[in-house]
């Protein structure tokens, strides 16, 4: 954690300067806006900025907007003028303090900051398995490709490895691959010397230097450039870097972890990524499951998320019912634990009564989770093969799957492909299960109106 103090409040904030330290962070002073953009320029960074309301919080904030500098601003005064604080958090701070700081408010602050969306919560075996090879690797300096879908939890993932490394102390530094225009990608990484191009008012250490010592995240490095890719493979190789219009070369000490929502061995064949520079990343591989795959994560992830929004909103902690767990654990989540995340939120502020009931799991636009994506027919069905499979104790598995089997088809309408998705096996094999049942003389539900399909055999022939 890294926080930045811009103008003359150090008098007010030693407070809030010694709390932070004794948490681990390093805190570095401005007095005015310029010299905070030196600092930030000049690859100390800062995780937070925490400026005197006096000061113009709003050209601060164009000015790192213009020269692509991410961090957020909490602004604090001495004023008790309600109009100074509306005025900053217009301008574009997330919070306003007043002076004097109350320590457990600067404290909640850097906190928040310092923890926003680094938990990593697991329970699954699945997800055991990558962390067990998270933590055997994390003490070694071998890069990291973090490979799994979006929302899965990568960067979070990234950070684990990071805090229980011998680097941990030292600085974490991200940066979007995707995120960043191309011709703004080169400097970013790599930094700039003033006037190397229009706009670069001032030179501008880029994240390799300022995650000296410490690790850098090339969050999906699949959408680099591979014109940039051969450069970057060059910094992994020799541990040197070149600014954008520099002429000497700048050592540089980190380690690299990268992530990928993409297969990039596909990538490779297609031309659109480098061989050499996948095996220079590929050192050791950590594949997150998608959520679907680690139903444990699900409700653990659930509850985590529900006390987590119960407190930010003021509202009582709530458990998840039995059947909100049962409609959780059923869902696909394509948008993984960002999907669930945000669906947790929601069922917190809908939920009534002691518990969060299935009729709280919603969609964004107010539907019920477990009804909104899915077919009358193929929903019915799949409350069917929940009843069918509630008494199982004393039959075989043979007589438990074929009424399995019999009922999703009935409640399909007889419709083959549906009852096949919702049974999870192949249409071939719903099919030879069911000539299988015919020609041992049970019913089968047909396509269409008429009698059942044996009966329809036997006529025929």
């Amino acid at each position: 954690m890294r926080l930045l103090i811009v103008g003359t409040l150090k008098g007010q904030l030693t407070t809030a300067t010694k709390i932070a330290m004794d948490n681990g962070a390093s805190v570095t002073h401005a007095e005015t806006i310029e010299q905070a953009m030196n600092v930030l320029r000049g690859g100390k960074g800062a995780d937070l900025l925490l400026v005197d309301v006096g000061l113009d919080i709003r050209d601060l904030v164009m000015r790192l907007e213009a020269e692509h500098i991410h961090v957020p601003i909490v602004a604090c005064g001495i004023s008790n003028d309600a109009r100074a604080a509306v005025a900053a958090i217009h301008a574009g701070a997330k919070e306003y303090i007043p002076l004097p700081p109350d320590p457990e408010l600067i404290a909640a602050v850097l906190a928040a900051v310092a923890n926003d969306a680094r938990d990593l919560i697991w329970r699954d075996e699945a997800m055991g398995r990558v962390i067990k090879l998270a933590q055997q690797i994390a003490g070694s300096d071998a890069s990291v490709m973090i490979t799994g879908e979006s929302g899965t939890g990568k960067e979070v993932l990234a950070r684990y490895v990071h805090s229980r490394s011998a680097r941990a102390k030292r600085p974490f530094i991200s940066i979007n691959c995707a995120a960043i225009p191309e011709h703004l990608l080169e400097s970013e990484l790599f930094g700039h010397e003033k006037g190397a191009f229009t706009g670069a008012v001032a030179r501008r250490i880029g994240k390799f230097e300022e995650a000296t010592g410490g690790t850098l995240l090339l969050d999906e490095i699949s959408e680099m450039d591979v014109r940039l890719q051969s450069k970057l493979l060059r910094a992994i190789q020799e541990r040197v870097i070149d600014r954008v219009g520099g002429t000497k070369p700048v050592p540089v000490d980190i380690r690299i972890i990268a992530t990928s929502n993409r297969n990039l061995s596909e990538a490779v064949r297609e031309g659109s990524f480098r061989e050499d520079l996948l095996f220079r990343l590929n050192v050791v591989n950590l594949k997150i499951p998608p959520l679907r795959d680690r139903p444990a994560d699900i409700l653990e992830l659930a509850q985590h998320f529900a006390k987590k929004y119960a407190e930010a909103n003021g509202l009582p902690v709530r458990p998840v019912s039995t059947e909100a767990r049962r409609v959780l654990t059923a869902n696909r989540w394509q948008g993984n634990v960002r999907e669930l995340e945000n669906t947790i939120h929601r069922s917190v502020l809908m939920a009534q009564g002691d518990e969060i009931g299935a009729e709280a799991i919603l969609t964004p636009d107010g539907d019920r989770l477990d009804l909104a994506k899915t077919a009358p027919a193929v929903a019915h069905a799949t409350l069917a093969a929940e009843q069918v499979t509630r008494a199982l104790v004393g039959r075989t598995v043979a007589d438990v799957e074929r009424d399995l089997i019999l009922e999703t088809l009935k409640h399909c309408l007889g419709n083959r492909t549906h009852a096949a998705n919702i049974l999870g096996i192949s249409i071939r094999t719903l099919r030879n299960k069911l000539n299988e049942y015919a020609d041992g003389g049970i019913p089968i539900t047909p396509a269409g109106n008429g009698a059942p399909d044996y009966q329809r055999m036997a006529s025929a022939g």
